[in-house]
């Protein structure tokens, strides 16, 4: 291996032996959650440096060069794992998403007496596969790096075993991730047997002979790339694929629901960037009237459903689902564009943008229910949040602005997510444009459900007024990172912007 492949695939090792330390650590003194913490954090932002050391990132910044490294090529020099600038893009949310998880669990799970570095070793794991997904351009990759992510998944969903509900959410989603990973092996396997390559770009390479009319498009390889579609719809939890979501969100304990929110979800998407962007580009006007489809109903029967909820996480369980539906309107504005125009450039953009800025809010939200569980018996039913502005000030002003940043309100990080999604929707025109007034109104339908979480907080009673919420370290730490994401998104929105358009241009 060259000096280039090691710095290309170091982040990754680094997390598998970071989740190994901890193993290790565990062993020698058992039972330390704060230390077991405070090495997955300090381990965790350490990686994070070393993913902007290799790079590649805007500007030149990096070791590695800005035109991205490919690991093992071939004869042509298409390698099977790629790190380009969307690799690092992804790397370092995947990683950001680990540190706050570590940072918001040690509070919830020691007063249960759930083990800190098992939690934590499973996470880094399935950190370790999303990191392989964000680089894979082989086939058999994605599908390896998407079988390392969701299975640690299934794991932390019942990582309450003596809660039937979580083991109740845990088998529904190990059975439908099973059969959903068996739907996309299958697609997998046809597009292979009709393409004759499992590299990206060879698949790519055929289906551009299709797009050009020097080949037909054969039944199975049309079969194969249906499979594709209802495999990783089924992974983004898009309608009517969801039904799995409610249960193992509410199920789960509140730390992992909050990591299942964001790490799988945007991992999925990462495969479908590489399946669907790299590969399947030739074919995209074949395939945007189904994302189309996928995004107007899986917004409107994600928020619809929400604002039924009186249950936080499940009704945030809904809302990401709505959110689900946002991200694919980026994926359509780049598939309707024309190829080679500007529109095509700002849906991927978009999408890239708002997966990160869903990331910080989403997180934080469901941080703030953990913290008001951690005194164990605390429900997550609405009226558990009454006079919550009262009791803990701080979490009840986090709280807030993570909703405010879910429903788009100006100038959280939230608002801008939408705004640049919408743009780009608009600038595509056709079908997708209709999806922008669409995704208007449902952000404003959502207001209803998020807001009614703040009325709660400040204009209820609590049930006892002298009950307070007491904030631990870590979960302080992580809440103002993610308060900070959030809010000052605008200070930071130029240097984003650049990282988001060096991503994007690297699938381009």
């Amino acid at each position: 291996m060259s000096q280039n492949d090691i710095l290309a695939l170091l982040p990754l090792i680094l997390v598998v032996v970071l989740a190994m330390a901890v193993i290790v650590v565990d062993m020698i003194v058992p039972g330390r959650d704060q230390l077991i913490s405070a090495l997955a954090v300090t381990g965790l932002a350490a990686i994070m440096v070393v993913v902007a050391v290799c790079g590649p990132l805007p500007a030149g910044i990096g070791l590695l060069p800005g035109a991205g490294h490919q690991v093992f090529p071939d004869a042509v020099g298409a390698g099977v794992y790629v790190r380009d600038q969307m690799t690092t893009f992804l790397d370092l949310l995947f990683v950001f998403i680990a540190l706050l998880s570590a940072l918001f669990a040690v509070d919830y799970l020691k007063p249960r007496g759930l083990p800190m570095a098992e939690f934590t070793a499973t996470l880094l794991f399935a950190i370790s596969g999303a990191m392989l997904l964000a680089g894979a351009r082989d086939l058999l990759i994605l599908f390896l790096g998407l079988e390392l992510l969701v299975l640690p998944g299934y794991m932390l969903a019942g990582y309450a075993k003596r809660d039937g509900l979580s083991t109740e959410g845990a088998v529904k989603y190990f059975l439908l991730g099973s059969f959903s990973s068996a739907i996309l092996l299958f697609g997998l396997a046809l597009v292979l047997g009709y393409t004759g390559s499992t590299r990206v770009a060879g698949v790519a390479g055929v289906l551009a002979d299709v797009a050009a009319g020097s080949t037909t498009l054969a039944p199975g390889l049309a079969m194969g790339l249906a499979l594709l579609t209802t495999g990783v719809a089924f992974k983004i939890a898009a309608v009517p694929f969801h039904y799995w979501t409610p249960d193992a969100y509410q199920g789960s304990p509140t730390p992992v629901t909050g990591y299942l929110s964001v790490g799988p979800k945007i991992a999925a998407f990462a495969l479908i960037l590489r399946l669907f962007v790299e590969a399947l580009a030739p074919l995209k006007a074949d395939w945007v009237g189904a994302v189309i489809i996928l995004a107007a109903v899986t917004m409107t029967l994600g928020n619809l459903v929400a604002i039924g909820q009186d249950n936080i996480k499940r009704m945030l369980g809904y809302s990401s689902i709505a959110h689900t539906g946002y991200m694919l309107v980026g994926l359509a504005a780049f598939a309707g564009a024309p190829a080679g125009s500007v529109a095509e450039q700002q849906g991927l953009e978009a999408l890239f943008f708002y997966v990160a800025v869903y990331a910080f809010m989403n997180l934080g939200a469901f941080a703030c229910v953990s913290a008001l569980q951690r005194r164990p018996g605390v429900t997550s039913q609405i009226g558990s949040f009454a006079g919550l502005g009262r009791r803990a000030p701080l979490l009840g002003v986090a709280m807030t602005l993570f909703l405010l940043s879910l429903i788009g309100i100006p100038p959280t990080a939230g608002f801008f997510g939408k705004a640049y999604v919408i743009l780009a929707a608009v600038n595509t025109g056709g079908w997708v444009a209709a999806l922008a007034v669409l995704m208007t109104l449902n952000a404003a339908a959502a207001a209803f459900y998020y807001l009614r979480v703040v009325v709660y907080m400040y204009m209820r009673e609590a049930p006892d007024p002298a009950q307070g919420v007491p904030l631990g370290l870590f979960t302080r730490a992580g809440l103002i990172i993610s308060a900070v994401a959030t809010a000052l998104s605008l200070f930071v929105l130029t240097p984003f912007i650049d990282i988001v358009r060096g991503a994007a241009q690297a699938l381009l």
